[in-house]
């Protein structure tokens, strides 16, 4: 899909605009080269502008993006692509969850998902310098999580491990033992969907909208 195009890519200048060092490893495993430039971009759209949490975070993701693009433009050799991301997690009653900023705030957001079927959005947003060009999309995953005890969650927050993810757990570490089920992309849930990149990205360089 993507990785007859990778080596091509390897020769262009790719940023990402995320500090997340999960989005790093997994667009590493596609065999591409890129810097990262974390973005500016103070995260602060009013969530209830948009109809759910896919709209707000491909809109976050966006705006992160064009930040940085903003900002590398005014380079001799601008790069030939941006790709900002951003991940939220949305509760069965429609609160659009973030990273929690304290010990109750991860407590409070675990017991809300516990026993239930949650939502997690990742929008992604490539910004191509070349004429700015600018593709957005977002990918879904439905995730349930099994029953747990306060005792549990008390533990697991204990850990330190909620505060830099949306929704305040990590399915790639001891919160996946969380997980029941899981329907959509896994990668989704980490970070960044990665065959929905692959392909978006396949299908640009297919139709001839960008040139590797």
């Amino acid at each position: 899909m993507l990785l007859q195009y990778a080596e091509a890519l390897c020769a262009r200048h790719l940023v990402l605009a995320s500090a997340s060092p999960r989005r790093r490893e997994i667009l590493g495993n596609l065999g591409l080269k890129f810097d990262v430039v974390v973005s500016r971009f103070d995260e602060d759209l009013d969530k209830a502008k948009f109809r759910n949490g896919g709209e707000y975070a491909m809109a976050t993701a966006q705006h992160k993006a064009l930040e940085v693009a903003d900002r590398l433009e005014q380079e001799e050799n601008p790069p030939f692509m941006i790709i900002g991301a951003d991940t939220v997690v949305e509760a069965p009653d429609g609160t659009i969850m973030e990273k929690p900023k304290d010990e109750a705030e991860a407590t409070n957001m675990l017991l809300s998902l516990q026993g239930v079927s949650h939502q997690v959005h990742t929008g992604v947003s490539l910004v191509f310098t070349d004429g700015r060009l600018v593709k957005s999309f977002s990918e879904t995953t439905h995730v349930t999580f099994a029953p747990l005890d306060t005792e549990e969650i008390a533990a697991y927050v204990k850990t330190g491990e909620p505060f830099d993810k949306a929704g305040g757990y990590g399915i790639q570490g001891p919160a996946g033992a969380f997980v029941s089920s899981i329907s959509g992309c896994y990668f989704n849930v980490m970070g960044f969907p990665i065959h929905k990149f692959a392909k978006t990205m396949s299908d640009l360089i297919k139709d001839e909208t960008i040139k590797p």
